[in-house]
């Protein structure tokens, strides 16, 4: 990393290393209710503050320094809130710019449809250079999604997600899952003169085949091995250790896919704790062998890089 590339806040840009430990994939708040009827109105950013701020700050104790933010807009993106918390706890975080056309487009605005891949990006681009809906407050990523099998909407998305970058510098984070469709997206990306190493593939551990995994590493793309939880630690230590043995441990994310103040339940239902990393991961991976050095790659080093912008 260089000294001029820069990691974009939302209580402003510092450089990578100053990032410290990082969760690449984490959420406050989110509300399901589509983008149809997704409104600020629905919840009151005082409750989730209160509900959401000890667990951050829980999290910076632990020895965290940043967290991603991963909610997009139309599924509760607050970026004045996520800055609020940000002073508060002591943690940099990141938000971000980008649409998510998982679950058969539920989550996408209606105008969607009519909006070529240009367009879409032209409303990504001035976010980064303007601030978010009047903050001010600049998104640190593009985050998209896709469904397993990726439709025409979500690969415009793709599309859009690569005009933005190459305007911007911001990575790609998108909502995958299965190989397959991590594969449509990375060859794509390629086609249209993208380099992989600009994406993650989020969600990389509900793929089972080792071999994509490996596939999609070696292509220069990040393998983000999320949903980190005390029931799933064998398989993170498997599917990591997989990859350090191929030489690909520079590839790796890994992250909770925690938090989750859910707009329209009783107190925001159940918040999930951000650090079962430290608490549980960690000393896993020591066990399987894994030393000082390589753990700060993997929680530390690697997501400075795939944040960095420069």
């Amino acid at each position: 990393m260089n000294n001029r590339q820069q990691v974009i806040t939302v209580t402003g840009n510092i450089p990578p290393d100053r990032l410290g430990v990082v969760l690449p994939h984490e959420h406050v708040l989110v509300d399901f209710i589509g983008a149809d009827r997704v409104s600020k109105s629905r919840y009151d950013p005082e409750e989730v503050y209160r509900v959401a701020l000890p667990y951050l700050k829980s999290l910076r104790q632990a020895g965290c320094r940043t967290l991603v933010e991963c909610t997009p807009a139309y599924l509760g993106r607050d970026p004045q809130l996520l800055q609020r918390l940000s002073k508060a706890s002591g943690l940099y975080i990141l938000t971000n710019t980008g649409w998510y056309g998982a679950a058969n487009d539920k989550y996408l605005p209606a105008t969607v449809h009519s909006l070529s891949a240009e367009q879409i990006a032209s409303e990504w681009i001035t976010e980064v250079q303007k601030g978010i809906e009047g903050t001010g407050i600049r998104p640190g990523f593009i985050k998209i999604g896709v469904d397993p099998e990726p439709s025409e909407v979500d690969m415009r998305l793709l599309e859009a997600a690569a005009l933005t970058h190459r305007k911007t510098g911001l990575t790609i984070a998108s909502h995958t899952g299965p190989g397959s469709a991590a594969r449509k997206q990375i060859e794509r990306l390629e086609q249209i003169g993208v380099h992989p190493s600009a994406f993650i593939w989020v969600h990389a551990q509900v793929e089972n085949d080792k071999s994509l995994h490996v596939w999609a590493a070696e292509r220069g793309a990040w393998v983000e091995l999320d949903g980190v939880s005390p029931e799933t630690i064998d398989q993170h230590v498997e599917f990591i250790l997989h990859l350090r043995q191929k030489g690909l441990l520079n590839r790796v994310l890994v992250s909770h896919d925690a938090g989750w103040y859910h707009v329209g339940e009783p107190g925001g239902g159940v918040f999930r704790e951000y650090t079962t990393l430290f608490t549980h991961l960690i000393p896993a991976l020591r066990k399987a062998g894994f030393s000082d050095g390589e753990i700060e790659q993997l929680i530390a080093k690697n997501p400075q890089r795939a944040f960095a912008v420069g």
